[in-house]
């Protein structure tokens, strides 16, 4: 939000520097962004052509003496069709930057004759786009005094961030409003007298769905003379940036900015019948001011006249219906519009305007026909005509929401000792009533301007920022007395320690967005109507993801697109199973790409390095899990991964017979074919939240004294099983023969041949035997083998290798 100084002071009566205007600003929440102080403007002084002679060698350049106010006339050539001896304009000397042209001036020659400066056009100094002929200013000009001062042109520009829960300060008055109510000044009165009209107004006004439009004036000013605009009206619109049309434009403008209430113009005799305010139809187009044409959905709102749309509700209006210089008679609207829709629409249209800012912020109700009638005001004394009366439509009127606020909790919230006639006066500067007689709970009226306000603590914020952020007196943090407990929760404790575990492996972290595409969403498992999104940003942004790895394939598709082809990204972050709070999952994923594997990638002299595969998941995977504080010894292997993965070459790890910890492997060739990705591609996920929580562990270390005073003894069995029998099932059965003795189990060899018959497969395992209470004797390994053999058969089917 921009606005100059000037500007500010025709709302806020104040004699306060602008530093001080600047700091109280930032300090009651408007912060101040930047201030432009005009400074490219000072060095152009005013100056006067004294003589004006034909150039010797140039049939369009005249020499020039000009008087530059110091007595010593300096010679510039020129070729402005109106320079002329007693022409008083703007010069620039050698040195200064003439921002329109973006030059830094120097002492030139030009066709034989040396020029020391510059006579500037309007262009030059970024004022208009006229450049037909240099500045000429009245004859009585002070030669030699700075123009920008004379022209008014001195005038600061501040500009402020807002939130977006400030409406109210998106208009100069309302930024007045609370610097004034600061103590910076005071509020000049900012009413507007009704302008009376002659007659109906011949348009009528007809609205469909009054959730879409809540109210709707419409006045016809006959017998205008639409031109430019007053030179202090173009003047501020350029300082904030914006470009001056013509008047009946220009006001809107000025409107939007002067009061937060955009407005729009019709030329009436564009205008076919009466104007209905309506949803869109399916496939209606519209070509908007900005010479775009857009095609409108039912979810947006339109104004509409017999010839169809012209104008899209809230944020621009239709080429056809604008208006120009041979406007005569104009149609002033001043409306409400659903803030929803309006940002709804914005942004699937992907229009950003002074308008829509203003309106899917919320603007004031009760300003819509006082910001009519000053438009109308401004109308007749620059454009003359005569208006008619106004016709308003569905406006209801505005009941003010009611708070209670009990006075003691400022004290409560913020520490500040602010007694309760301070606060209820603050209140009241601000806009707001009491609505009861005193005492330390008050009923504040809200006023119409501030829909932000909801409650006792938006209230007590109110006083906060006006009695002064900066009176809060700093105090220290209690101090215990004790070590603190800690301070991150087991969550965050593990998403940190995944982090580093996977960057140490070579991984890059990346952030990618929590909304993805639907078909992407059903290919991962997603795809159900509690995860789609009611207001999507963008048409492939439809859906919440299930899965962090859509987002990382197409980071390293969109890597290896631009060369880098062997990448390594990870990202831990949520995915979401629902539309519940508790439906939100804590995951790392982590996708590798070409031959970015953990030992290097690329080509080497020493040899080069192979494609990333399931191996490469699966140690990233159970790094993570590990850094997470998982029991890795006890977890196991299986397959059955979910269908995005590759069949044969990804699998799950898990704790237990059902508690999934992990996804790992290569992708499923469809699942490539799906997300348009190529490449050798491996990755894994890993659920934070599903994995235990530790055992505490005890405050004070303690000697082990588990450890066993025997020698451990290893024995090798070979089990001939069925091909679809994994390996980690006769692992698990061979352990579970005696939990006590058995310390672990490992797979060492798996042979496949004709000897074994079709089908078939034998598994070599290596048993860890720790005797605990005493030395095992042969008939103790012997009973203790036949168990291992017995458990292997039941559970998988194997018989002993002979």
């Amino acid at each position: 939000m921009k606005f100059t100084l000037s500007w500010l002071k025709d709302h806020l009566e104040t004699d306060a520097s602008l530093d001080r205007i600047v700091d109280t600003l930032t300090m009651i929440g408007l912060e101040v962004e930047s201030v432009d102080d005009k400074a490219a403007l000072k060095p152009f002084v005013i100056a006067k052509v004294l003589t004006a002679d034909k150039h010797p060698d140039a049939d369009k350049l005249q020499v020039l003496t000009v008087d530059t106010g110091d007595g010593q006339p300096v010679q510039v050539v020129c070729g402005a069709p109106n320079a002329r001896a007693g022409l008083v304009g703007a010069f620039a000397a050698p040195g200064t930057y003439v921002p329109g042209i973006d030059t830094t001036l120097s002492v030139g020659t030009i066709r034989g004759v040396e020029s020391r400066g510059m006579m500037c056009s309007e262009r030059e100094l970024l004022l208009s786009d006229d450049h037909e002929g240099i500045i000429d200013l009245a004859g009585d000009a002070p030669v030699g005094t700075p123009f920008a001062a004379y022209a008014g042109l001195d005038d600061p520009v501040i500009e402020i961030g807002l939130t977006p829960n400030r409406p109210d300060a998106t208009g100069v008055y309302g930024i007045a409003r609370d610097l004034a109510a600061a103590g910076l000044g005071t509020l000049r009165d900012g009413s507007v007298e009704p302008v009376p009209g002659e007659g109906e107004c011949p348009v009528k006004v007809t609205i469909e769905d009054a959730n879409l439009c809540p109210g709707f004036a419409l006045r016809l000013v006959r017998g205008v003379k639409n031109g430019p605009s007053p030179k202090w009206l173009q003047r501020r619109l350029i300082a904030i940036g914006l470009r001056p049309i013509n008047a009946l434009v220009d006001i809107t403008n000025y409107i939007t900015f002067d009061r937060g209430r955009p407005l729009h113009v019709f030329d009436a005799a564009k205008v076919k019948g009466d104007l209905v305010v309506r949803p869109a139809r399916a496939g209606e187009k519209v070509l908007a001011l900005d010479t775009f044409e857009y095609e409108l959905t039912p979810e947006m709102c339109v104004i509409a006249d017999d010839n169809g749309v012209e104008s899209i509700a809230g944020i621009m209006g239709g080429e056809h219906s604008g208006c120009d210089e041979a406007t005569t008679d104009v149609l002033i609207e001043s409306a409400l519009w659903n803030p929803l829709v309006t940002a709804r629409t914005g942004r699937e249209l992907g229009i950003i305007t002074d308008a829509r800012y203003r309106f899917e912020r919320g603007a004031d109700p009760e300003f819509m026909v006082p910001g009519l009638e000053l438009a109308t005001r401004m109308v007749m004394e620059i454009c003359g005509g005569t208006p008619s009366e106004t016709e308003v439509v569905g406006y209801q009127g505005h009941e003010p929401k009611k708070v209670v606020f009990p006075v003691l909790e400022v004290k409560r919230l913020t520490g500040l000792d602010v007694p309760g006639e301070e606060s209820i006066a603050i209140l009241d500067r601000l806009g707001f009533r009491s609505a009861t007689g005193g005492g330390y709970v008050h009923d504040i009226l809200v006023p119409s301007w501030r829909p932000d306000i909801d409650g006792k603590a938006d209230l007590v914020e109110e006083v906060m920022r006006i009695h002064g952020v900066d009176r809060i007196e700093p105090s220290p943090l209690e101090s215990h007395g004790a070590v603190n407990g800690r301070i991150l929760t087991t969550l965050q404790i593990r998403t940190r320690h995944a982090r580093r575990a996977l960057a140490v492996r070579g991984m890059m972290e990346a952030v990618t967005w929590s909304f993805i595409p639907a078909a992407h969403a059903e290919l991962f498992g997603g795809g159900r109507p509690e995860l789609k999104l009611a207001n999507p940003i963008a048409a492939d942004m439809s859906d919440m993801r299930p899965s962090l790895l859509p987002g990382l394939i197409a980071a390293a598709q969109r890597n290896a697109d631009r060369g880098f082809g062997d990448v390594a990204l990870f990202e831990v972050s949520g995915t979401y199973e629902g539309d519940r709070p508790d439906d939100q999952r804590r995951v790392a994923a982590g996708v590798r790409r070409g031959t970015a594997r953990m030992d290097g990638a690329g080509r080497h002299w020493a040899g080069n390095a192979g494609p990333v595969g399931v191996w490469d998941a699966k140690a990233d995977a159970l790094a993570a899990l590990e850094a997470c504080g998982a029991p890795v010894d006890k977890l196991q292997v299986e397959g059955g991964a979910p269908g995005w993965w590759h069949p044969g070459r990804s699998g799950l790890i898990k704790l237990g017979p059902k508690t999934v910890l992990a996804a790992f492997g290569e992708f499923h060739p469809r699942t490539l074919e799906a997300l348009d990705v190529s490449g050798p591609l491996c990755g894994f996920e890993v659920m934070i939240d599903a994995i235990p929580e530790p055992k505490a562990k005890p405050t004070r270390t303690r000697p082990r004294l588990d450890l066993s005073p025997f020698q451990a003894v290893r024995r090798d069995f070979a089990f001939v099983v069925d091909r679809s029998v994994a390996a980690g099932a006769i692992s698990r059965a061979a352990a579970a023969a005696d939990r006590k003795l058995i310390s672990g189990v490992s797979v060492f060899d798996v042979f496949e041949g004709e000897a074994l018959g079709a089908g078939r497969k034998s598994v070599a395992i290596e048993v860890s035997i720790q005797p605990v209470d005493k030395t095992l004797t042969d008939e103790d390994f012997e009973a203790l083998a036949g168990r291992i053999v017995d458990k292997v058969r039941k559970q998988t089917g194997g018989e002993l290798r002979g």
